[in-house]
């Protein structure tokens, strides 16, 4: 049996594409609740921004919209479809869009921690930017916090755990690349 050494490089790939999906989704069920809502995981992100980084903004995509399925599951689970849902546009918006930009993490290739750095705060910040128009124009509506505002609450509610996430994911990545654990696909 004579087997493509790019069949076997595919197959590797899917296999880690899975794994880490289904890596984070396990640590974005271990949270800390917030009194408002949202949740600060157990650094949830670092499974999917490390293959985004070892394998490139395409797989890290691919991985991070798995992995945006699996927290929606993991949400209905845990909260309730009624706590979740508010529209079809917007579960796909705040489920597999926007745990799919986690997978831009990758789009500088290096392994300096600059880059890095760089990388998982334009995800970041790219995730928080989807999550914050879904609030302003959807749950500020469900959820009306009239005393903050329509424009500063979701900024406030968001913010408030991807902040935390954003830190806690740059700690372990600086951590695992300077372990040396971060091989590349070169």
């Amino acid at each position: 049996m004579i087997q493509n050494k790019n069949t076997i490089f595919q197959t590797k790939i899917l296999t880690e594409i899975i794994i880490f999906s289904a890596l984070s989704a396990v640590l974005y069920s271990i949270r800390f609740t917030l009194p408002f809502g949202g949740a600060v995981t157990v650094a949830s992100m670092v499974p999917t921004m490390w293959l985004s980084l070892r394998r490139g903004v395409q797989v890290g995509i691919i991985a991070g919209v798995i992995y945006g399925i699996l927290a929606f599951f993991v949400d209905m689970l845990l909260l309730g479809a009624s706590n979740i849902i508010a529209t079809p546009l917007q579960a796909v918006l705040e489920y597999p869009v926007a745990f799919g930009l986690i997978g831009l993490t990758g789009i500088f290739h290096s392994k300096k921690i600059s880059f890095i750095v760089a990388g998982a705060g334009l995800s970041v910040f790219l995730r928080f930017l989807v999550h914050y128009f879904v609030g302003v124009f959807v749950w500020y509506y469900v959820y009306s916090f009239p005393e903050f505002g329509q424009y500063v609450w979701p900024a406030v509610y968001n913010g408030s755990f991807l902040s935390v996430e954003f830190a806690i994911s740059i700690i372990l990545l600086i951590v695992l690349v300077k372990r040396g654990t971060l091989e590349y696909r070169l």
